[in-house]
């Protein structure tokens, strides 16, 4: 058994060896798969990935060259228990320079009203501020839900588990675009409708969550498939 073995091992080196002689790529190994970095770091690495992917689709201006920065690079910068502070996002819409966004990520565990009025307290300039998006890693309080309506701007809340992932980028998921007032409006016009006759998307949708959706906007959505082809719906925010 263990001269096969030795065989087995043996031509399987020569193989390895004939590849690489070939100029073709070795196997990797699955080792060579395996993140020896800290869960903690990753989390963050791919919210806020997530996140600038979020606002950059809401219409911010977020360089590509923070949306690509690699695992091996975020850590490099902020190691493998990122400082929290750190994380933090602030960018303006491209439309509109006056309007700014402030993305702050809270400590592990229960945000309680505490915790709500030392966010308020960090935060400089309000008046410069039209949203607030908090991260949460943790369960928050009803105080401190009714907390958040104090700010004098819209306030949204994520947990981290829900940004791992970027939705929008699902195969399986249709492709949505956010139209304009004057979309709306030449939409309504030219099938004579109103947007109460359109079919809704609950504002706590996942979608409309990404995008940050009031009611009454209006979501083109465009389905594509190789048995059904190409189709289009609109959708309001309900």
């Amino acid at each position: 058994m263990a001269a096969t073995a030795m065989n087995v091992d043996d031509s399987g080196m020569a193989a390895a060896a004939a590849a690489a002689a070939n100029g073709q790529a070795r196997p990797r190994c699955m080792s060579s798969y395996v993140d020896e970095g800290s869960v903690q770091s990753h989390r963050y690495y791919l919210a806020r990935r997530t996140l600038l992917e979020m606002l950059r689709d809401r219409g911010y201006a977020i360089p590509s060259s923070d949306i690509d920065v690699s695992l091996a690079e975020f850590r490099a910068t902020h190691g493998q228990s990122p400082d929290i502070d750190r994380l933090r996002i602030s960018n303006s819409l491209r439309s509109d320079p006056s309007k700014r966004v402030l993305v702050y990520f809270c400590n592990p565990g229960p945000v309680k009203v505490t915790s709500i009025r030392y966010i308020s307290g960090q935060i400089a300039n309000k008046d410069g501020l039209s949203g607030l998006i908090l991260v949460l890693q943790g369960e928050m309080t009803n105080q401190a839900l009714k907390a958040l309506d104090l700010f004098p701007f819209k306030v949204q809340v994520f947990q981290i588990t829900d940004l791992l992932v970027n939705i929008t980028k699902h195969v399986l998921k249709p492709k949505h675009r956010v139209l304009t007032d004057q979309e709306k409006q030449r939409l309504l016009k030219k099938y004579s409708i109103q947007e109460k006759q359109l079919p809704r998307m609950l504002k706590n949708d996942a979608i409309a969550r990404y995008y940050g959706l009031e009611k009454g906007q209006v979501v083109k959505v465009t389905y594509s498939g190789d048995i059904t082809g190409t189709h289009v719906t609109y959708r309001c925010v309900w």
